[in-house]
């Protein structure tokens, strides 16, 4: 009997002591400041692309601490390649004040410094800031904006080195822009100044709908010797299925920016990997949230490039990799 009442005891004072701490933990979860950031994406919620980089941002977040549903707070909204839209959402997040808006390309960043000077910005892959207006240097950003820059435009001759590389008869070159960046400028100017020393023409292509796309590959087909340049950006990225497709059905060669461009089955990319300007995107993401202002946060740009090369793509359309590219290669898709 004796037993049976120390039991009892032992069981009121453990659930007691249960039912005590447990609202302690409650209140002080409720009381942690939940803090609320933005994300102004312009391609599409369900590119897989897209959504490695979204995946590797929440992660270096949530190494940091910061985990949405407990003490952050995050509004998303997909561009889809429309820039009324893009514009629309911009209204719509500056309206809710966040602590900070996280965007990709100078195609979120224009219309987000046009509405706010006040919100913080972290940017991602976005072309030449300091001559775009976006910061006043990349040592000292100034402003309510810093992040990540896309790679110098004079890389983009490196493109045109290595298609002439993998198909040396090649002798006009198409550059699949967006017209709406100022990136594409800068880029056809380099590739334009290497040109001539390659024997290659090089002519500009916009890339602002898949009938553009469709009617200049066409009238390279037509021309002979053609071959593609496509750097990354929201209308390449968004109308790459498209791309492939015509490249592999006219036996053009392609030469991308980005790695994913020659996994999904393009013949040969040179550029930074999109994947980790992410990561250190939420690294400064923290720093802001922490106290820190974007005008004292450098601007920071790639400092490793890779090489990927299909076999599988240069075997259908006819092409023999030299052994020299494929010693130089990061990664080799067979």
């Amino acid at each position: 009997m004796a037993s049976c009442f120390l039991y009892k005891r032992r069981t009121f004072i453990t659930l007691f002591g249960g039912a005590a701490a447990w609202p302690l933990a409650a209140r002080a979860q409720q009381t942690e400041r939940v803090r609320r950031i933005a994300l102004l994406i312009p391609t599409t919620a369900d590119d897989p692309e897209t959504q490695a980089r979204i995946t590797a941002f929440l992660q270096e977040l949530q190494e940091a601490s910061w985990i949405a549903g407990r003490n952050l707070q995050i509004e998303y909204r997909w561009g889809a390649g429309d820039s009324d839209r893009i514009r629309r959402y911009v209204t719509e997040l500056v309206a809710l004040a966040p602590d900070v808006i996280v965007t990709l390309g100078n195609t979120g960043l224009v219309p987000l410094q046009r509405a706010t000077r006040t919100i913080p910005i972290v940017f991602v892959n976005v072309a030449d800031p300091v001559s775009g207006g976006f910061v006043a240097s990349l040592a000292r950003p100034g402003g309510n904006a810093t992040g990540f820059a896309s790679p110098e435009y004079r890389m983009s001759g490196k493109w045109l080195e290595l298609l002439k590389q993998i198909s040396p008869a090649v002798t006009w070159a198409a550059f699949i822009r967006d017209p709406t960046l100022p990136a594409g400028s800068g880029q056809l100017g380099a590739l334009q100044a290497v040109g001539p020393f390659l024997g290659v023409e090089v002519s500009p292509v916009d890339a602002r709908d898949s009938g553009e796309i469709e009617r200049a590959i066409a009238e390279l087909v037509r021309a002979g010797n053609g071959g593609l340049i496509v750097p990354p950006s929201t209308q390449t990225t968004i109308r790459r299925d498209l791309i492939f497709t015509l490249a592999a059905r006219h036996r053009l060669p392609a030469v991308y920016g980005y790695r994913f461009f020659v996994v999904g089955g393009g013949l040969i990319s040179y550029g930074p990997d999109p994947v980790e300007p992410w990561r250190r995107a939420a690294g400064y993401v923290d720093r802001i949230l922490k106290g820190e202002k974007p005008a004292d946060l450098p601007v920071q740009a790639p400092t490793k490039y890779e090489l990927v090369v299909n076999l599988k793509t240069a075997k259908a359309l006819g092409l023999s990799v030299p052994d020299s590219l494929l010693a130089r290669a990061d990664e080799v898709i067979e």
